[in-house]
C-alpha cells in the first residue's frame, strides 16, 4: 500500500484551469480512503489573479430536489390525521429568493406548522390547541439573516410537547408554546417548497421556494429518496432530483472611495440578447441591475449626456435618488424609497424622448422630462471615484460599496466574466463571482442589544440596556473606587460585579472617606433585639440583601478585605504581574496570532499589586494595566468571529514557557471568579497567602498615593495625588496674589474613547468629561479660581463674581452664548475653607460645594474642550473670554488654593515641584504652604475654641476680682453644703422608689428607646465604625 500510495502521488500532477470561470475535473486513477487532504501548488495561471479552488468530489451522499417556484413535494400519511407530541425536521438549503414556503402543514381544528423564507430569515410557526385556546398555543421565531446567498445553510427543529428547539446553521433559540396542548395535529400530508391549495396541485396560497433541498428528513422519514424512487406517499409535482446553478453572477463593490466598473454605452451583444423589447434599435436607452447594500449613501450609475449634462442614480440617506443634472447649478431630481436594508432590490433606468424614468423591483416607474431629447456618451459608470474626474465623472456622494448582478446595458446582458478578463470595460476594486455581503447575525451586539450594519463594519446601539461600548459590553463600574476616581462624592451607586458576566448590576452605597467602602444594604437597617437564644434553639433572622447570593458571593471572591457588621464593606483588589514593564496579551482565532503589548513607564516588578483586565470580543480586543492608557485593537473584517478553546486553562505557566514567579489573585474570566486558595492547596509549587506592608488592611498612603515595597519598609508615591508629605497628606497651596498657567505640551483630548471611534459613521461623538476637584480660602471678590482654554477658542471658568458666589462658565460652541451656572447664591469669599467637585458626563454636569450643596445641570451642548491650550489658576490676561470672567481674571485670587485636580492632573502640586520646566509658567511667588490643612483644623475644633474662650474669658474674670476672695470662698461653702444635703435626698427617695417596685406582682421591662432616637444612635455608632476601621478597596 506504501508503494502504491508513493507511486500514486509521484505518477499524478493534476492541471488547473487557466482563467476565472473554468472548470477542471481531475479523475483519481484509483479510489482512495482517506481522513486528510493535502494539496500542493505547483504553478499558477500568469493571465490572472493568484487564487485557488478545489472542490472532492466523493460518493453520493445526499439526496437533492430542485424547487422551481412552481413546484413542491407532498407528504401524505397513512391515515387522515396525524396527532404527534414529537416531532423533527431536518434539511439544507440553498437560495437566491428572500422569500418563500419551505414546510407547511395544518388541521382541521387550527394546528399548524410553517417554515418559511421573509426577507432573507428563517421563520418557524407554530401553533398548538388552536381550537380550544386559539390564540395562546402561538409562537413564531426568526432566525437567520441574509439566507438568500446561494450558500448551504442546515435547518433543524426538534419539539418535544411544548418546548421548540429551533437551529439555523448551529445559532438555536429555544421557544416555549402556550396554551393547554402538547400535541400537533396536521391532517392528511405536509408540503415541502409551498402551500398547495387543497385540490389544486400547483396552485399557492403564498410564495413558494424557489432554490435546493437536500437531506430532508421528516421523523427519520427520507422525504427527497422516498419522491425519487415515486413511492405513492410522495407526490412530487415539478420537482427535478438535481441543484441547478444560477445564471446570475455577482459582483462585490469592495471600496468605497475606489470602486467602479466603467461600460460602454452600447456594448453589443455577443452573448445574446435579454427578453422584450432592445431599447437601442427604437431611438431609447436603457439599463438594468440588482443590488444589496447596507450603505445608506453611494453613487449607483453614472450616465454622461451631451455637453456637461449627466444623470446620477445614487443612494442619499438610504434612499433611490434619480438627478438630472444640466449645469453646475441646474439640477432636478426624483426620489424613489428607502433601499439599504441588505436585500436585494432591481432597478430600470431607461431614457426615450424628452421622458427618463426609474423603476425599483415591482413598483410603477417615476418619470421626469429632461427639456431637451438625450443619449448617452460612449461610457457609463457604476460608482465613480477620484480618479475618473478627468473624463467628466462628478460624485456628489461615496462611491457604492455592495453587490451587484444582473446588470443589462441597452438590452445587452454583461458578461462579468468578459470584464474580469479586460475584454469588455474596465474595472476596479471589483470581486466577481461572489457576494461578500455580512449581517449582524448571530446577533454580535450582546445583552440583547440592537445590531445595525454596515458594509464594512457594525454597530451595537445600547439604549435601554444599561450595558455601553461597542458590543454593549461594558456596563456600570465594577467598584466604588472607579466612581471615586470620576470625582463622585459619596452616594448610592449601581455596580457591577462581575463586569459583563451574566450577572445584573445591584446598587450599593459608596463610602468616599479618605478610603472608599462599598456597603451593600439590607431590609433590617435598624437595631434587632434578640431574646432567649441558646445553641439548642438560637435566634433566626431572614436579611434580603440588595443583591443577590450569586452577587454577594462575587463581591466576597473578588475582596480582599471584607467584614460584616449586617453590612458588608470591601475594598478594591489588584492583579499582581512580574514581567518587567511589558503586558502582553495574545490570542489566535484561526486567521494568525494577534498580540497586544502595554508597555509600562515603571518596572511592574516591584513588588506592588498591579491590575490587568484583557478583553476580546467579536467587535474588538482590548488591554488595561492598572492605569496606563487602554490599548485596543479592531477584529479584522475577515477572521472568525467566534473563540473556541478546548485544553485546560494553565495559571501561572504553561508547558515550555517560563514560569510566573509572585502572586495572583482575584481571577476572573468571563464573569466568574476562580478559587486559587483552594486550588493551591493542592498544586505543588503554589501556596496561598501574598504578605507585605503594602498589602496590610490599613492603607498606609492616602489621597490616591502609590505604597511602594521596599525591602526594610514601604514608601508612598505622590506622583498622581494633589498632596504631599511622607504619606500623601501634606498639601501644596499658596497664599499670595499670584498665577500658575500649565501648558499642554501637545493638543489634548480630555478623553478619548477609540471604541466609539470605530462607530464614526453614525455620528456618534463620545461623551466628554471633565473632573475638577480644589479647595480653597478668600475674603476677595471678584476672583478667578481656575480657567481651561482650547486652541477652539472653548473655555471653562470657575469664578467668584461681584457679590462672592460661585459661578461655573461652559463655553464650548464659539457662535452660542456661554452657559453660565450658579450653585449657591451666598458669599464664598468668607474667610471659610470650601471643598469644589465639578464632574462633567457630556452634557450633564454634577457640582459639589462643602458637604452642603449638590447640584446637576444640563449644558446646552454635549461637545468636548477639544484641544486643550492651557489651564491657569488665579490671574488671567488673555482674551477671547466673556467680559465678566475678564473682569474675575484680572483680579487674579488673593487667599489660599489647595489640593487642585483637574482630570488626572495636579498643575498646582506640579508647579511647586517642576521649578523651571516649560510647561509651567508662575507669575508672583509661589511657595508650599500649609494653609490649606490648618485652615481645615481650624474650622474641625471651632466648637472647643469657643469653649475655651469661655474659660479664658472667666479667667480673666476671676484675676480681677481677687479682692473678692474671701466672699467667694464664703459663697463656695455654702453651696458645697446645699449640694451634700441634696443628695442625702436623692438617695432617700430612690431606695424608697425601689421598695414600691419588689412590693408590686409583675415588674415591667424598661421601654425601648423611640425610632428616631434608635436610628440616630445607630447611624453614629454606624460612622463611627467607618471612621475606625477604614480598611480595605474593593474593585
Amino acid at each position: 500500500l506504501n508503494n502504491f500510495v508513493l507511486s500514486f502521488f509521484y505518477l499524478q500532477t493534476f492541471s488547473g484551469n487557466t482563467n476565472a470561470d473554468g472548470v477542471i475535473q481531475n479523475k483519481l486513477s484509483h479510489p482512495i480512503r482517506t481522513r486528510y487532504l493535502r494539496f500542493l501548488p505547483q504553478d499558477w495561471s500568469a493571465e490572472g489573479w493568484i487564487g485557488l479552488r478545489v472542490e472532492v468530489y466523493g460518493c453520493s451522499y445526499s439526496d437533492v430536489a430542485d424547487f422551481d417556484g412552481r413546484s413542491s413535494l407532498l407528504y401524505r400519511f397513512n391515515q387522515k390525521s396525524m396527532s404527534t407530541v414529537k416531532d423533527v425536521i431536518s434539511l439544507q438549503f440553498k437560495s437566491q429568493r428572500a422569500d418563500g414556503v419551505l414546510v407547511h402543514g395544518e388541521g382541521q381544528r387550527g394546528d399548524y406548522i410553517t417554515l418559511e423564507l421573509h426577507r432573507g430569515s428563517l421563520a418557524l410557526h407554530i401553533n398548538l390547541d388552536a381550537k380550544l385556546h386559539p390564540s395562546s398555543g402561538h409562537v413564531s421565531v426568526s432566525l437567520g439573516s441574509l439566507l438568500d446567498d446561494q450558500h448551504w445553510h442546515s435547518v433543524l427543529i426538534e419539539r418535544f410537547n411544548k418546548q421548540i428547539n429551533f437551529t439555523v446553521d448551529r445559532l438555536t433559540r429555544h421557544v416555549r408554546t402556550g396554551g393547554l396542548g402538547d400535541s400537533l395535529e396536521v391532517d392528511y400530508e405536509l408540503s415541502f417548497g409551498g402551500i398547495p391549495l387543497p385540490g389544486k396541485p400547483g396552485t399557492f396560497l403564498r410564495k413558494n421556494f424557489h432554490g435546493c433541498m437536500e437531506n430532508l428528513y421528516y421523523n427519520g422519514v427520507n422525504v427527497i429518496d422516498l419522491a425519487k424512487r415515486k413511492k405513492p406517499q410522495i407526490y412530487s409535482g415539478n420537482v427535478t432530483f438535481s441543484c441547478s446553478e444560477p445564471a446570475a453572477v455577482s459582483a462585490t463593490f469592495l471600496s468605497s472611495s475606489g470602486s467602479f466598473l466603467q461600460l460602454p454605452a452600447d456594448p453589443g451583444d455577443p452573448v445574446g440578447k435579454a427578453e422584450g423589447e432592445d431599447e437601442g434599435a427604437s431611438g431609447g436607452w436603457s439599463a438594468g441591475f440588482q443590488f444589496r447594500t447596507w450603505n445608506r449613501e453611494g453613487l449607483l450609475l453614472w450616465i454622461g449626456l451631451q455637453g456637461a449634462e449627466r444623470l446620477l442614480l445614487l443612494l442619499a440617506d438610504g434612499q433611490l435618488r434619480l438627478s438630472h443634472h444640466r449645469s453646475a447649478v441646474q439640477s432636478a431630481e426624483i426620489t424613489v424609497q428607502g433601499l439599504s436594508g441588505g436585500q436585494w432590490h432591481s432597478v430600470s433606468v431607461s431614457l426615450k424622448g424628452l421622458q427618463v424614468s426609474v423603476s425599483v423591483d415591482s413598483e410603477p416607474a417615476s418619470s421626469m422630462l429632461l427639456g431637451d431629447q438625450a443619449q448617452p456618451g460612449s461610457t457609463v459608470l457604476i460608482g465613480c471615484p477620484a480618479a475618473l474626474a478627468n473624463q467628466g465623472c462628478r460624485n456628489p456622494t461615496l462611491t457604492y460599496q455592495g453587490c451587484m448582478r444582473s446588470i443589462v446595458v441597452n438590452g445587452h446582458p454583461i458578461d462579468l466574466y468578459r470584464v474580469q478578463q479586460g475584454l469588455l470595460g474596465n474595472y476596479s476594486e471589483l470581486q466577481i463571482d461572489i457576494c461578500g455581503v455580512r449581517d449582524c447575525l448571530p446577533n454580535y451586539c450582546e445583552h440583547e442589544g440592537e445590531c445595525s450594519q454596515s458594509w464594512s463594519t457594525f454597530h451595537c446601539d445600547c439604549s435601554g440596556t444599561g450595558y455601553t461600548g461597542a458590543t454593549c459590553h461594558n456596563i456600570f463600574e465594577a467598584s466604588c473606587e472607579a466612581h471615586r476616581l470620576t470625582g463622585s462624592a459619596s452616594g448610592f451607586f449601581s455596580i457591577d460585579p462581575d463586569g459583563s458576566g451574566p450577572l445584573r448590576p445591584t446598587v450599593v452605597y459608596c463610602n468616599m472617606t479618605d478610603k472608599v467602602w462599598m456597603v451593600v444594604g439590607h431590609n433590617s437597617s435598624v437595631a434587632v433585639s434578640v431574646k432567649g437564644s441558646s445553641l439548642q434553639k438560637p435566634h433566626v433572622m431572614k436579611l434580603n440583601y440588595s443583591a443577590t447570593l450569586q452577587q454577594l458571593s462575587t463581591l466576597l471572591h473578588r475582596a480582599e478585605h471584607c467584614q460584616q457588621e449586617v453590612l458588608y464593606r470591601c475594598r478594591k483588589s489588584r492583579l499582581f504581574n512580574t514581567w518587567p514593564s511589558v503586558v502582553t496579551f495574545a490570542f489566535d482565532v484561526g486567521n494568525g496570532p494577534v498580540v497586544l503589548t502595554v508597555k509600562s513607564h515603571v518596572p511592574l516588578n516591584d513588588k506592588q499589586w498591579h491590575y490587568v483586565r484583557a478583553e476580546r470580543n467579536v467587535k474588538e480586543a482590548s488591554l488595561q494595566v492598572d492605569q496606563l492608557p487602554l490599548r485596543f485593537l479592531e477584529a479584522p473584517s475577515d477572521g472568525h468571529a467566534r473563540l473556541q478553546l478546548n485544553s485546560q486553562l494553565f495559571i501561572g505557566t504553561a508547558s515550555r514557557q517560563r514560569g510566573f514567579l509572585g502572586c495572583i489573585r482575584a481571577l476572573n474570566i468571563n464573569g466568574m471568579t476562580l478559587d486559587l486558595e483552594e486550588r493551591a492547596k493542592m498544586t505543588p509549587g503554589v501556596s496561598s497567602g501574598c504578605p507585605g506592608h503594602c498589602s496590610s488592611q490599613n492603607q498606609l498612603c492616602h489621597n490616591r498615593g502609590r505604597c511602594i515595597e521596599k525591602s526594610s519598609g514601604y514608601v508612598c508615591d505622590c506622583t498622581h495625588s494633589a498632596y504631599g508629605g511622607p504619606h500623601c497628606q501634606k498639601s501644596v497651596s499658596f497664599e499670595v496674589g499670584t498665577s500658575v498657567t500649565y501648558t499642554f505640551q501637545e493638543p489634548f483630548s480630555v478623553i478619548r474613547n477609540k471604541s466609539r471611534q470605530s462607530s464614526a459613521i453614525y455620528a456618534q461623538s463620545s461623551k466628554s468629561r471633565e473632573n475638577v476637584a480644589f479647595r480653597f480660602l478668600t475674603t476677595k471678590a471678584p476672583a478667578m479660581l481656575m480657567s481651561v482654554t482650547t486652541y477652539h477658542q472653548q473655555y471653562m471658568a470657575i469664578i467668584l463674581a461681584h457679590n462672592g458666589s460661585l459661578q461655573i462658565w461652559y463655553k464650548l460652541n464659539r457662535e452660542k452664548q456661554p452657559d453660565v451656572f450658579t450653585p449657591t447664591q451666598h458669599s464664598l469669599a468668607n474667610g471659610k475653607l470650601h471643598r469644589i467637585q465639578l464632574h462633567r458626563e457630556g452634557r450633564d454636569m454634577y457640582v459639589q460645594v462643602d458637604k452642603d450643596i449638590n447640584q446637576k445641570y444640563r449644558l446646552s451642548t454635549d461637545r468636548e474642550l477639544n484641544m486643550i491650550r492651557s489651564l491657569t489658576l488665579g490671574k488671567v490676561t488673555r482674551a477671547g473670554v466673556d467680559e465678566e470672567v475678564l473682569q474675575a481674571g484680572s483680579r487674579g485670587f488673593i487667599g489660599c488654593l489647595s489640593s487642585v485636580q483637574f482630570n488626572h492632573l495636579a498643575p498646582l502640586k506640579a508647579a511647586i515641584l517642576n521649578r523651571g520646566s516649560s510647561l509651567i509658567s508662575v507669575l508672583g511667588n509661589l511657595v508650599e504652604s500649609n494653609c490649606g490643612e490648618l485652615a481645615d483644623k481650624s474650622s474641625s475644633h471651632s466648637l472647643s475654641d469657643h469653649t475655651d474662650g469661655e474659660n479664658r474669658g472667666k479667667e480673666r474674670l476671676k484675676n480681677s476680682e481677687k479682692s473678692d476672695s474671701a466672699v467667694i470662698g464664703l459663697i463656695a461653702a455654702l453651696v458645697l453644703v446645699a449640694l451634700s444635703v441634696l443628695a442625702v435626698m436623692m438617695r432617700f427617695l430612690y431606695r424608697s422608689r425601689q421598695d414600691r417596685s419588689q412590693q408590686t406582682p409583675s415588674a415591667k421591662e424598661k421601654d425601648p428607646p423611640s425610632e428616631p432616637e434608635l436610628n440616630y444612635r445607630t447611624q453614629l455608632s454606624l460612622h463611627s465604625a467607618i471612621r475606625d476601621s477604614r480598611k480595605e478597596y474593593f474593585i
